[in-house]
């Protein structure tokens, strides 16, 4: 349908909003250069800056008597290696390396990468007592660890040991008499 076409059909309005939808996807297609789907999240256009979410990460640097090492995961494939600087034989080769800021530049597929080293990221399960459900561990067994134990601290944390077991026996024998009767056992937390 010709443009002549349409204004016949639907009016002048109905022209005109061909005209808008046909400039649309040029407006659109302006944003999405800068935010391509196929590069990683953090990338900058062809120097792109590869991180956790690219397609190579940086996870370890070590010195080496020839110069250092760098370990290269591929996570499509979920394989590392440790390459030196233009070390050839894998999809990536590694230019340079900025050790003041663990960095290094990699040409990975015909495009530079600018990798930094990946941080360990560790997730705290929270404290021990609120993993025991607030319940405080007993002081005597938990306080009692001495570096150079003399007899007489020995004695009293084998101590402290027994009584535990005691008071343990005590409360398992007990939720048993009380099953027993039909009552239903107190809830305490597992320890």
């Amino acid at each position: 349908m010709t443009f002549l076409g349409a204004v016949g059909k639907r009016g002048v309005f109905g022209g005109l909003l061909v005209l808008v939808a046909a400039g649309l996807p040029v407006a659109v297609r302006a944003d999405l250069v800068g935010s391509s789907p196929f590069l990683p999240a953090n990338a900058q256009g062809a120097g792109a800056a590869s991180g956790p979410s690219g397609p190579i990460e940086l996870r370890g640097i070590s010195p080496m008597s020839g110069g250092a090492a760098f370990l290269i995961y591929d996570v499509a494939k979920k394989k590392s290696a440790w390459v030196g600087i233009n070390e050839p034989g894998h999809d990536f080769v590694v230019k340079s390396a900025d050790a003041e800021n663990d960095t290094v530049t990699v040409d990975y597929q015909g495009r530079p990468l600018k990798l930094t080293l990946r941080v360990a990221k560790v997730a705290s399960s929270g404290t021990a007592s609120a993993a025991t459900g607030g319940a405080p561990a007993p002081s005597a067994v938990a306080s009692s660890v001495v570096v150079n134990p003399t007899p007489a601290d020995e004695q009293k944390r084998l101590d402290a040991v027994a009584q535990e077991v005691r008071r343990r026996r005590l409360e398992r024998e007990k939720a048993i008499q009380d099953t027993q009767a039909g009552q239903a056992p107190p809830a305490s937390p597992n320890r």
